[in-house]
């Protein structure tokens, strides 16, 4: 009896406790198993349903970039003939429209003097001193130059000579000044000559005076390359005369120093080739809305694919076998709630515009039942063809000014911008630093001919917005105040310490104060101008001693918008940085201060209030980043879940393993008592055997 009763226990061998405790464990593993990996397939398909939502987004969104600029509402096409005499570089957005008629009378020619003959390109020429090189307009006595008038938009050069410089030397000099010059060696029979060459343009021509400074083996050498209007070397010859490129242009003579045609008719770019009086080129530039309406279409497409996506992502859809299959995002607010901001959008009023459309319903674009867009034609060609420029301000953004002297432009961060009206108000216009002289007679001054400037002590330093000059000399030879002032203006932007920090002033004459006026082209309060070690001839023209003379300061514009002070920076006003305004600019001119209050208007039109939308959902701070992160901050839980269920699971088979072997051992006494009980009931007597 005892031995079915242990053999019912399965003592001995009987039981496998080793497959029982896994079986056990397995069964209390498997649910909570199970559990989280649901949840992680759950997670890994919403983040890479949201890396879909995301990717969609991000094509919708590209879509948007032609919308927003207003060169796709600017868009021109020409109808221009085959010519060889002029070549179309470029039409831009926004070119000028209208039917045109160009005649070439003339290219744009640079003038070129070869001098210096040597039978070495390298040998020393013996000569030192200074090569002064001025910028200017020849008039021809027949084909002979004979007066020069300086230009004094130009600074003139002066190149240092040594008497080891060759022709190739000097080449190299000319050419390191990156005036535009060009200068090279040319073998002409059995000699070398340098040839220099302007830049192209009647007003760029070269007047060249060399000044020997007679410590050279070959004294006299540099005025050989006299080419100037008081001496012109025999050794110098003028190949080829400076020209202007002459147009005739709907009837109207245009001249440029170019052949490059950038600003003759705006926003289209053309290269004259060659002169033919008299042959007329006829073509026009009209406007191509095709261009904005094939974009306005590729955003209705665009938004209809995103649109289909997101259907599949936050709904049902239909499988192969169509069954319904609902989306990794339909339970997931946060995607449903961006889609709906879209939405949204796409449907609401555009801020920022006072009249005209102001939603995508006024040009035809309807939102149907299933969120897609769809286009009614009739009105949508309709509004292409008769309000186009209403269409482009909904679509693009857009800012403008009531107040002809302000310009508003937008900045770098013009997504900062809120749309809407602002009022402003300018209180200070900028203004320019500027010097005067003192009056002197101008007609005095001429009375006994020319003045040589070389004869007195015409030198000066200059300090332009804080730079200071180097010392600058008068000392040419002027027949009027005309080219005085030229030549002043022209060694004061010429000047290497003035011309490397970008300063540059205008010299201004007053024909009835008799004063010279030194102006900064800075607007601010850094723009100033002031004269220094004036040599003691400087008197002779206004610019004597400081105690004569008047100098104003710069002034930065100053001004408020709806009320809070700008910051001014010469001539542009910027809104505060906390303001609704700040990402707009106003570029303001002489006059504002003095027309009162008036407003200014932003509107980010349909395209950019959706790429800011989209910008914000798409950022590293966004919706879809935010989600992004807290899911795989659950999908790590989830691991820690997972390591936290095999040390239970360790623990609950160790407990199993230790009640089970303990069993065993229970088993193997009850097993031995079994053996004895089985000896002693042999031994019993009345015990029947059978």
């Amino acid at each position: 009896m005892a031995n079915n009763i242990i053999s019912s226990l399965g003592g001995g061998s009987g039981i496998d406790t080793s497959n029982l405790v896994s079986s056990l464990v397995q069964a209390e593993r498997a649910p909570q198993d199970q559990r989280i990996e649901r949840k992680q397939e759950e997670l890994q398909a919403q983040i890479s349903a949201y890396g879909t939502l995301k990717s969609a987004l991000s094509d919708f969104q590209s879509m948007l970039s032609p919308l927003a600029s207003p060169d796709t509402f600017n868009a021109r096409s020409a109808a221009f003939p085959e010519t060889d005499l002029i070549s179309p570089e470029a039409l831009k957005p926004g070119a000028q429209t209208g039917s045109y008629q160009i005649e070439v009378n003339d290219v744009a020619s640079a003038q070129t003097l070869v001098m210096g003959s040597n039978d070495d390109e390298n040998a020393a020429l013996g000569g030192s001193g200074t090569l002064d090189i001025q910028f200017g307009t020849w008039t021809y006595a027949g084909t002979t130059p004979d007066t020069f008038a300086a230009n004094a938009d130009e600074p003139a050069l002066s190149i240092d000579i040594e008497a080891a410089d060759s022709l190739k030397d000097i080449a190299e000099k000319i050419n390191d000044t990156d005036s535009g010059i060009q200068a090279s060696v040319m073998r002409v029979g059995d000699q070398y000559q340098l040839m220099v060459t302007s830049p192209s343009g009647e007003a760029n021509a070269l007047s060249i005076t060399g000044n020997d400074d007679g410590t050279g083996t070959a004294p006299a050498l540099l005025q050989g390359f006299n080419f100037n209007q008081s001496s012109q070397s025999a050794g110098v010859t003028e190949t080829q005369q400076a020209s202007d490129a002459v147009l005739t242009v709907n009837g109207l003579e245009i001249r440029r120093e170019s052949n490059q045609m950038t600003d003759v008719i705006e926003g289209f770019e053309f290269t004259v080739n060659k002169a033919a009086a008299g042959e007329k080129i006829n073509f026009s530039i009209d406007a191509d809305s095709s261009v904005a309406e094939q974009a306005i279409r590729d955003f209705v497409d665009a938004y209809n694919a995103f649109q289909e996506v997101a259907e599949t992502l936050t709904g049902y859809s239909r499988d192969e076998d169509n069954m319904p299959v609902r989306g990794d995002l339909a339970s997931d607010s946060s995607a449903k709630s961006l889609i709906s901001q879209l939405r949204s959008s796409i449907s609401s009023e555009v801020t920022g515009i006072e009249s005209g459309f102001t939603a995508l319903t006024n040009l035809g674009i309807r939102t149907e039942r299933d969120g897609s867009l769809s286009i009614e034609e009739s009105e949508f060609s309709s509004a292409i063809n008769n309000n186009f420029d209403e269409v482009a301000d909904l679509f693009a953004r857009k800012a403008s000014s009531e107040n002809g002297y302000v310009e508003v432009g937008m900045g770098t961060r013009i997504g900062a911008a809120q749309p809407g009206s602002y009022d402003v108000e300018i209180t200070q216009d900028a203004a320019k630093g500027y010097l005067t002289g003192e009056a002197f007679d101008a007609a005095a001054l001429f009375s006994g001919g020319d003045i040589d400037a070389s004869a007195g002590d015409y030198s000066f330093r200059v300090n332009v917005n804080g730079t200071i000059s180097n010392i600058i000399e008068l000392s040419g030879t002027y027949a009027n105040v005309e080219e005085l002032r030229s030549d002043l203006q022209s060694q004061i932007n010429g000047d290497s310490k003035i011309k490397g920090v970008n300063a540059s002033i205008d010299v201004i004459y007053d024909d009835v104060s008799g004063q010279f006026t030194l102006e900064s082209r800075e607007f601010g309060k850094d723009s100033k101008v002031t004269l220094s070690l004036q040599g003691t001839d400087m008197a002779n023209i206004g610019l004597g001693a400081a105690s004569v003379m008047t100098q104003e300061q710069g002034l930065d514009v100053k001004g408020t918008i709806n009320g809070v002070a700008g910051f001014g920076a010469g001539n542009v006003l910027l809104p505060d940085l906390a303001s609704d305004a700040y990402g707009l600019n106003l570029t303001v001119s002489p006059g504002a201060a003095g027309s009162g209050a008036f407003e200014i208007n932003y509107s980010r039109g349909v395209a950019g209030k959706l790429d800011n939308l989209m910008s914000r959902f798409l950022s590293n701070e966004g919706t879809i980043a935010l989600r992004e992160e807290n899911m795989t901050n659950r999908l790590e839980g989830l691991d820690e879940d997972r390591e936290e269920l095999d040390r239970r699971m360790e623990k609950y088979e160790a407990r199993l393993s230790a009640e089970f072997l303990a069993m065993e051992r229970i088993i193997g006494s009850l097993n031995a008592t079994g053996d004895s009980l089985d000896g002693l009931m042999d031994r019993l007597p009345f015990t029947a055997q059978k």
